[in-house]
Order: structure tokens, then C-alpha cells, then sequence
């Protein structure tokens, strides 16, 4: 039986893996990407505290000596749902069982002028662009002589008041009161200023008001200018138009504000539910499908009775959804019963700078906060990392951070640009 899987994140990657060596199915797996990588840590990616390979692992390395499992570089085109085929973009593959863990793409509600201007946050290339900016701004700041142009350049507006745009605000906070004193020094006192801008009342809304609390007085402390219950509304010209009519002068406008599923030609419009997710029973079957399921952030469970909204679309749902049905498809080739999805929630946390973080746990109820919260953050992201080599890399990195309050991998690296050959074309 072939087993066909739309994404490689966290939910495809644990479904392959736990099908690996398992004769009863042929996997393979299809990404634009021809790696994984790990999400939450995009932030420090982008911010030069993380290379690109200590957070990402070729798909090809990591199934190797898995003699079911096979990846294939492509992007999705459009089902067959009645021929069992999908269209990739460079070919068509056939399945017994088709299953999307495409996750959700960055949200920018219909702002075209912000999508075409903004940096999002969700994938290694997004990071990579992100850093390149960021240095380069500094940089021509250095050579600038007017003043509004320097503090234009030098300020930093991130749209989300979620984890990401907490930490991002955080680490941009800690670089400003010390890496750009020391390595730009003829910038100092020049108006660096980061703005987070969420709509809600609350920094972390779906955390405790403890969290909440805590996050908004430390971030307020590092420098860090807050303003709650009002959106971006455009980005245009250097400018950030906030819907209370208020702008900000800057170049920079990080969006960590929202995430969307995506449609695909081919599934019926009624599988689809709120926000583009495909909707799916207990088994995380898709709803007018026969053979066909979706995991993690692009399917919309209701069946859940802890989560009848829905289930967040957060790393730990796409693990254990992409594990669960791995033991479904075991149970399905032995016709046993199969397992209902039920997420088992073990708790929230972000991370605000150095020795800084909260942490809410579900069972019992509790907060910590400071240092001890802080090491649970990195001890949690670090094996977390999907392979020995990765964290390695992390670690290392992060304890030339700590000790040295400093990291070395402020380089501008950039392709030069050329045209694409059509045989180039994945």
C-alpha cells in the first residue's frame, strides 16, 4: 500500500518516521523544501544567534537506510481524488492513502502592500531575508547623515504580540543594548526604537494573565514600546499605518500577526472549515473523502471534546496527530480498531531574552516565570530538534551567547541574482 504525504514539517515527518520499516506501506514524502526545519527557532535564524543548519536536516539524510520511506522534491498542483493522483509540479504520483500535513502559510488579511513589503516569519527563507535586511539597514545607517533617515532605518515594528513576535521583540531588545553599542558604535543614542503591535488586549493571549502580566512588564523594561487593541493597517512608503490613524516611520515591519491554511484544487469546497482548514473526523480522515487525511495546522478537528473549537495550531498537535495516525494506518493494515485523536495538552511557553521566559502548565494549573522557566524554554526546543547533530549545533551556540553575550554570525550572505532556467524549475 502506497502512502503518500503533502509536507514535511513536524506532523509528516513524525508520521514517515514512525512508518519507517514498516512492510505493510511504501511511504513517500513530497516538500518544496528538500529539508525540515524547526519553526520556533526561526526567530534566532534571523536574528544571526542560530545558523541555518543548526535548526534544518536533509529529508534524504534522515530517511536514508529506510527502505520504505522516499521523498520527492515538488510542490503540489492539484488532486485526483477519483484517480488516487496528485499533480506535483514536476510530475504526478500515485496512492493508496493520500494525508496533508501542509501546515498554514503566513496571514496578511488582504494587505497587499504589507505582504509585498513586509518580512514574514514562517520559513528558513523568510529568516535568511530577515537577517540580510536587518544587517544592511545597520549598515547604510552607518554611512547615512540625516537624521530621520538613520532612525528610520535603525527602528523595527513586529506586527503579533504571539511567541514570535514576543521573542523576536526580546532578541531585537538584547541586540540592541549590546551587540549594536559594541559593533556600532556611531549609532549609539541615533533612536534605535522596536514597536509590538498586537490587536487584542493582551501580550501571549492564549496564555495566563500571569504570563501576560509578566511578559508585557519585562519586555516594557528592555525598551520595548507596546501598543495593544489597534492593527497594522498598511505599510507603505517607509511607513507603518496602525488603525487608530497613528503611523511609524520605519523600513522594517516584521509580520508574525497570523497564519492561514491553504486550498487545494481538487478537494471538495465543503471539506474546507474556518480558516482554510480542511475539516476531518476523529481519525483525521478529511469530511467527503474516502481516502484522504490531513494532520496538523491545515485540518480543523471538532470531535475533541476538550477542544470544540478546534485544536491550537501549535508544534506539540502536529507531533502527536502525526504519531496517532502512524497507529492508525499500523491498525489499519492488521484490521484492528483504530484510535480517536484526543490532544493531550502539555502546557505553553515563551521565551522573552536572556535568563528571561514563562511557562504555563496544564496539569496542575501552574506559572513560573525568570531563570528556572528559562532553562525549561531551552531544555524543551532543544530536544525538540530532530536530530543528535542539531542539537549539538544549538547548544554550542547558544553557550557562546551566554558567556560571551555575543554570537559571530552577523554575515551578510546573499545569491546573486540570475535567471531561472526552465529546467531549474521544481
Amino acid at each position: 500500500m502506497k502512502i503518500l504525504i503533502i509536507g514535511g514539517g513536524f506532523a509528516g515527518v513524525n508520521l514517515s518516521l514512525d512508518l519507517a520499516r514498516d512492510k505493510n506501506y511504501e511511504v513517500t514524502l513530497v516538500d518544496k523544501n528538500n529539508y525540515n526545519f524547526f519553526p520556533p527557532l526561526i526567530y534566532q535564524v534571523a536574528t544571526a544567534f542560530l545558523e541555518p543548519s543548526s535548526i534544518s536536516y536533509p529529508f534524504r539524510k534522515l530517511f536514508r537506510d529506510k527502505e520504505n520511506l522516499q521523498f520527492r522534491l515538488g510542490e503540489l498542483v492539484s488532486v485526483s481524488p477519483d484517480q488516487n493522483k496528485v499533480i506535483l509540479s514536476n510530475g504526478e504520483l500515485h496512492y493508496d492513502y493520500l494525508v496533508f500535513a501542509t501546515g498554514a502559510e503566513t496571514n496578511f488579511f488582504g494587505m497587499e502592500n504589507v505582504r509585498e513589503n513586509a518580512i514574514a516569519m514562517k520559513t528558513l527563507d523568510d529568516a535568511i531575508e530577515m537577517r540580510n535586511k536587518l544587517l544592511q539597514q545597520m549598515e547604510q545607517a552607518t554611512i547615512s547623515e540625516d537624521p530621520d533617515d538613520i532612525k528610520k532605518r535603525l527602528t523595527v515594528v513586529i506586527a503579533g504580540g504571539g511567541p514570535t513576535g514576543v521573542e523576536v521583540s526580546g532578541m531585537f531588545a538584547e541586540m540592541r543594548n549590546g551587540i549594536l553599542r559594541k559593533e556600532y558604535p556611531e549609532l549609539a543614542g541615533k533612536g534605535s526604537e522596536i514597536y509590538l503591535i498586537d490587536g487584542g488586549d493582551a501580550l501571549l493571549s492564549p496564555m495566563s494573565i500571569k504570563s501576560q502580566q509578566d511578559t508585557y512588564n519585562e519586555l516594557r523594561k528592555m525598551g520595548v514600546k507596546i501598543k495593544l487593541n489597534t492593527h497594522v493597517k498598511d505599510f507603505v512608503d517607509d511607513t507603518v499605518v496602525l488603525g487608530n490613524g497613528e503611523t511609524i516611520a520605519a523600513k522594517t515591519l516584521i509580520w508574525a500577526a497570523g497564519v492561514s491554511a491553504m486550498k487545494f484544487e481538487g478537494i471538495p469546497a465543503e471539506s474546507y472549515g474556518r480558516g482554510k482548514r480542511m475539516l476531518v473526523d476523529e481519525y483525521n480522515k478529511v469530511n467527503g473523502t474516502g481516502n484522504i487525511y490531513a494532520i496538523g495546522d491545515t485540518c480543523l478537528q471538532l470531535s475533541d471534546q476538550a477542544f470544540p473549537a478546534g485544536h491550537p495550531q501549535v508544534a506539540q498537535v502536529a507531533i502527536q496527530q502525526g504519531k496517532n495516525l502512524a497507529k492508525n494506518f499500523k491498525s489499519l493494515a492488521k484490521k484492528s480498531a483504530l484510535k480517536p485523536f484526543i490532544y493531550k495538552d502539555k502546557g505553553s511557553m515563551a521565551i522573552i531574552g536572556k535568563n528571561k521566559a514563562v511557562v504555563d502548565l496544564p496539569k496542575p494549573k501552574i506559572h513560573f516565570n525568570g531563570f528556572i522557566a528559562w532553562c525549561a524554554w531551552l531544555f524543551i526546543h532543544l530536544v525538540s530538534l530532530i536530530t543528535y547533530r542539531n542539537r549539538a549545533r544549538t547548544l554550542y551556540n547558544w553557550m557562546i551567547a551566554y558567556f560571551t553575550k555575543d554570537q559571530s554570525l552577523r554575515m551578510i550572505i546573499k545569491p546573486t541574482p540570475r535567471q531561472t532556467l526552465d529546467d531549474d524549475k521544481i
